[in-house]
């Protein structure tokens, strides 16, 4: 194979959404994607959510995981959920302030 149609057949693989790779995923690959998205959650809600009950969007977005976590306020009798988002290329995830109960209501079983 000559030099130009390799550069051509890496080019076009390197331009295929990151999407395309999730088609391909299998069931075992999203659960650890689940499990990593709660953890990481979890540990960002420690302080601010006792035993926060944390539910994640299965799949996500195509570049983000997310995530709902409830609970008690650290301090308080106030519930309170927080989003959080998951970056999928950078494992990591930021968690945003807390959502009273009087402007959010979240049941997670």
């Amino acid at each position: 194979m000559s030099r130009f149609p390799r550069l051509v057949l890496a080019s076009v693989l390197l331009s295929l959404p990151t999407g395309f790779a999730a088609l391909a995923s299998s069931d075992d690959a999203w659960e650890e994607f689940a499990k990593d998205v709660a953890a990481k959650c979890t540990a960002l809600a420690e302080g601010r959510i006792e035993q926060p009950k944390v539910v994640v969007d299965p799949f996500g977005t195509e570049n983000y995981g997310v995530a709902i976590l409830t609970g008690k306020a650290v301090g308080t009798d106030a519930i309170v959920s927080s989003i959080c988002v998951y970056d999928k290329k950078t494992q990591t995830a930021e968690i945003g302030g807390e959502l009273p109960s009087d402007q959010v209501t979240i049941t997670i079983p």
